[in-house]
């Protein structure tokens, strides 16, 4: 079973978004990890390279913590994006501790069997 977790409205500065991160949304995320799922999927608004480095280690991290359960990231406003990774990410059963920024500029055909 796969679950997605949206975590939004986080600051546009990176050290403001880690820190709210960190304080707020961690505890969300432990809480639907502790369900069991077979994968958790973070769902990011979208943010410019600046923030690439602390959502990527955290979602590392998590991915450790927690294995056998795979966790992994998308960043995205583009909800055929986020569908079309989230595709992908169901049947590819080895990655886990990623971190996928996504444009939604013909991501769907791309990451889909059926694209």
């Amino acid at each position: 079973m796969m679950t997605l977790l949206r975590v939004g409205g986080l600051p546009r500065e990176p050290l403001a978004a880690a820190a709210q991160f960190y304080g707020e949304a961690l505890e969300a995320i432990r809480r639907a990890l502790a369900e069991a799922p077979d994968h958790l999927v973070i769902a990011f608004d979208p943010a410019d390279y600046t923030h690439k480095a602390w959502r990527l280690a955290a979602v590392q991290q998590l991915a450790r913590d927690h294995a056998p359960v795979r966790v992994n990231a998308v960043a995205g406003s583009d909800e055929k994006a986020i569908a079309a990774a989230l595709a992908y990410l169901g049947t590819a059963e080895g990655v886990t501790g990623q971190y996928l920024p996504l444009d939604g500029n013909g991501a769907a055909a791309l990451l889909s069997k059926n694209g």
